[in-house]
This record gives structure tokens, C-alpha cells and sequence, in this order.
């Protein structure tokens, strides 16, 4: 691989990672607090930018940037209210089953309204073109504004989570929610306001990142099992491990795709000889760029084995 290729992949990578993040940190949100795995988590994110690209064409992209998010955590706070808190005290099966079940009811709902086919969500004007030329290829506006926007809810989300009265309570009501709930504040709504806060971010990233690839109804199904891996392999309720496990996921899939490499040709290059009479050669032969898409999966698997809890978890996955 040149340096300018190298140098591609590693901005695209970090670009596309910073938008697993945005996913991956209202899942790991709602799960440190509420110890509830949302299966409806990309379907919010979906949700989102359907608004949007509806919002947009009323009031135009940067009020539906605000508004979408702040819809669809509403919209994930009533469920929480009026569905998911019913079924809480029957345990995490009934849980999982409730958020599944809204999964598909999104997905159908999103086809009726808007159909089947990709929907025209486009860039707005500012983030058109290319930010700057890098040995001949051009980054794009709108991967850089990903990164910026990814890295701006970083911060906010740890400052609210760590120097504020509120992510004080946050906090204390999953440790210890019947002393908060004695000290007067109400736990029920701390995690509503958390839900729903949850469900606003996978929305933000859906109107960032619905514009920058594509907004159709599969977009939900096309990350959801991706944001799982992220969120074990980074460490199961553990914000930074999302962070860390997002980048490593977007970096090695986009890094893989770039290089033509096989087994075949690695033993080749260190003189061993290997041809089509080889054993186990329909696998040596096949290049990274093909086995791409399952190395997420791969490293899921292997970090089940060696490290159940995850890069920086402190539970078991």
C-alpha cells in the first residue's frame, strides 16, 4: 500500500468510526444505565434521518439538524414512559423482545410513510465538495463535519456526565437508585430522560450521516449488527471503550478494503510456494478486501474468548 493510500484510508477510516461512535454512544448509554440492550437502537438512527430529510425541506438541513434529534428523543423517552417500563419488572427478556418487536414496527412504519427506495437526502451547500486535495484525492465537507460533530458530542456527553448536577444523579441512580429516589428525585424519569437522550444521539448521527451515504429503509439493518460489536468489543456500558472499539472497527474494515494481500501471495512473498494443488487453498487465495466485511465479526468473536468484558468494560458480555 503507498503512503497516499494509506493516508486516505486512515481519514475515511476515522471518519466512518467517529460515526459507529455516534451510534454505539447512546446504546452503551441507556445499557450502563438501565442495563436494557436496545435492538431498536439503528432504527432511531433511521428515523432520524427520514426527518431530517423531511425537516429539510421545510426549514432546511441545520434546523432539522437540531429538531430531528430532539424528536426522536422524544418519541424514544414515551416509549420508555408507556412501553419499555411496563414490561422492566419481568426481567431483560421481555426487554429485548419489546425493542425488537419496535424495530420491525419502525422499519414497516418508515416504508409506509416514506417507501421502499432511497429518498433524495442531500448535502446542503456548505458541505458540498471536497475540504481539501490529498495526493490527488479529494476529502469530502461532509466526512470532515462527521468527525467534527462526533467529537464535539464527545465532549459534551462526558461534561455532562462528569461536571454536572445531573449526570451526578445520573450516575448515582444506577448505583444506588433507592437512596436517589429517598433523597427525593425521581428515578423513573432519570431514565427516561436517559432513553430518550439515547435515541437523540443515534438520531443526530442519522441526519449527519443519512446525507453523507444513503437514506433508505435498510440503512437500519446495514449498521445494527456493526453497533453490537462495538459496543462488546469496546466494553459493555463503557463510553470510552465505544469510543476506542468504534475507531478500530472503522479503521481496520476501511484499511482492509483498500488491500489487495492474500495469504497465498504473503507466503509467496516469504518464498514458500503455494498454487491452486495447495490444501486449504480457496481460502489462501482470498484477498483482505474480500474477507472485509467479517473481520468486525472475527474480532468479536475473539474478544468473547480472550477478554469477555471487553477493551475497557467492567461487565461480562
Amino acid at each position: 500500500m503507498s503512503a497516499e493510500l494509506l493516508v486516505v484510508s486512515l481519514l475515511n477510516g476515522v471518519s466512518y468510526g467517529l460515526l459507529l461512535f455516534m451510534l454505539s454512544s447512546g446504546l452503551t448509554l441507556i445499557f450502563s444505565m438501565m442495563g436494557v440492550l436496545n435492538f431498536a437502537h439503528t432504527s432511531f438512527y433511521m428515523l432520524g434521518a427520514y426527518l431530517a430529510y423531511t425537516l429539510s425541506g421545510v426549514v432546511g438541513f441545520w434546523w432539522a439538524l437540531v429538531l430531528a434529534p430532539l424528536a426522536v428523543g422524544v418519541l424514544g423517552a414515551l416509549f420508555e414512559r408507556y412501553c419499555l417500563r411496563r414490561v422492566h419488572r419481568f426481567g431483560h427478556v421481555p426487554e429485548l423482545l419489546v425493542t425488537f418487536g419496535l424495530s420491525y414496527v419502525m422499519v414497516e412504519l418508515v416504508q409506509l410513510v416514506w417507501g421502499r427506495s432511497t429518498v433524495p437526502y442531500g448535502l446542503p451547500e456548505a458541505l458540498q465538495g471536497p475540504l481539501f486535495t490529498l495526493y490527488g484525492t479529494q476529502f469530502p465537507k461532509s466526512r470532515a463535519f462527521i468527525m467534527l460533530v462526533a467529537l464535539w458530542m464527545l465532549l459534551v456527553v462526558w461534561l455532562l456526565l462528569t461536571r454536572t448536577r445531573i449526570g451526578l444523579v445520573i450516575q448515582a441512580a444506577l448505583k444506588h437508585p433507592e437512596m436517589v429516589q429517598a433523597l427525593g428525585h425521581n428515578v423513573p424519569r432519570v431514565f427516561m430522560g436517559v432513553f430518550g437522550g439515547g435515541c437523540a444521539l443515534a438520531a443526530l448521527a442519522g441526519v449527519i450521516g443519512g446525507n453523507t451515504y444513503v437514506t433508505e429503509p435498510a440503512m437500519a439493518g446495514a449498521v445494527g449488527s456493526i453497533i453490537f460489536v462495538v459496543v462488546v468489543v469496546g466494553g459493555l456500558g463503557s463510553l470510552a471503550g465505544a469510543f476506542w472499539a468504534s475507531l478500530l472497527i472503522g479503521l481496520v474494515q476501511t484499511l482492509a478494503v483498500a488491500l489487495d494481500y492474500s495469504l497465498a501471495s504473503a507466503l509467496q512473498g516469504l518464498g514458500i510456494a503455494v498454487h491452486e494443488g495447495t490444501w486449504g487453498w480457496p481460502l489462501l487465495k482470498l484477498t483482505a478486501a474480500q474477507v472485509a466485511p467479517i473481520l468486525p465479526y472475527l474480532l468479536l468473536v475473539l474478544m468473547l474468548i480472550l477478554r469477555p468484558k471487553g477493551l475497557l468494560g467492567t461487565r461480562e458480555g
